[in-house]
């Protein structure tokens, strides 16, 4: 098992699944209003939405290997590039929570509007609600990916989640599977803030290799003898939550500074929806309880 599969897989699968899910929402509207001839600008503006994310991936790794010509240079860039996904992948999984129960309706009600529009309306739908999976994808598998070995198995991993994902997500539109997407998100958010975390860490890492940051020799804990980098444990913990054997001090605080109240925050239970109060005038409070889940 190499570094950094099971954190790869998980992104491949988890982002997978968000699109899919997306796609499926837009293509069984399509096909039970009757009009299956908008799903060929759909599936137009999906091809596109992946299309642009796989060049954005290749052209982080392009920019980093052949542009970046010193190690200082490479090393901030990786920095930065770990800092921006660990705010992606922190916004995605909040805003999944918060918007999960009303994001049919609201993209069938774009859908609609688009429909009305024209066939390049259509396709414009479907590639704004694929492209912010596909980007996060590609940002956040660069980010994970670093530190680990030069081989394709990051890339196989993200490759199996992503297949996956389309597996489950073509079994729940075909009736053939079923599957508690809430608990499936809950599960898969808890596990990406640990990767997240672990991405954090790796950055302030290479800022401090970058010598952005200092204390790269103040070590804060060496566990080497308990956890070997070589053995299958060991990679297997520092590729999905990046935990190494003797990280710095900073490392340390800036992975427990993001930890704690990320996933404090996300376990927290939300708070119900507060009841329509009787007695009210008509139209005044019952209209503006209701009216914040009006598809957009």
């Amino acid at each position: 098992m190499g570094q950094a599969f099971l954190a790869s897989y998980l992104i491949g699968l988890r982002e997978g699944l968000e699109a899919t899910l997306v796609v499926s929402i837009l293509v069984a509207y399509l096909v039970k209003s009757g009009r299956r001839r908008q799903l060929l600008p759909l599936w137009g503006g999906v091809a596109a939405a992946v299309a642009l994310s796989v060049l954005f991936g290749a052209l982080l790794t392009y920019t980093e290997t052949s542009l970046l010509a010193d190690y200082r240079s490479r090393e901030l860039f990786e920095a930065i590039a770990s800092v921006l996904a660990v705010v992606l992948v922190t916004w995605m999984i909040f805003w999944m929570r918060r918007t999960a129960r009303r994001l049919k309706g609201e993209l069938t009600g774009k859908l609609e509007a688009a429909i009305g529009v024209g066939a390049l309306a259509v396709a414009g739908i479907a590639f704004v609600s694929v492209i912010r999976e596909g980007l996060e994808t590609a940002l956040l598998f660069y980010a994970a990916a670093q530190g680990a070995t030069s081989t394709a198995t990051p890339l196989i991993a993200i490759s199996l989640g992503v297949l996956t994902s389309i597996l489950i997500g073509f079994g729940l539109y075909a009736g053939a599977i079923r599957v508690n997407l809430q608990k499936f998100f809950t599960v898969s958010g808890v596990l990406l803030v640990f990767v997240a975390a672990g991405i954090l860490k790796y950055g302030v890492h290479d800022f401090q290799e970058a010598g952005v940051l200092p204390g790269l020799d103040v070590i804060a804990f060496d566990i080497s003898g308990v956890l070997d980098p070589n053995s299958w444990y060991g990679a297997a913990i520092a590729g999905m939550f990046n935990i190494t054997a003797a990280p710095t001090v900073l490392e340390t605080i800036a992975y427990l500074a993001y930890l704690v109240p990320v996933l404090t925050a996300f376990l927290w239970p939300s708070r119900p929806a507060p009841a329509p109060r009787t007695g009210t005038a008509p139209g005044s409070s019952t209209q503006s309880e209701t009216s914040q889940h009006v598809p957009a």
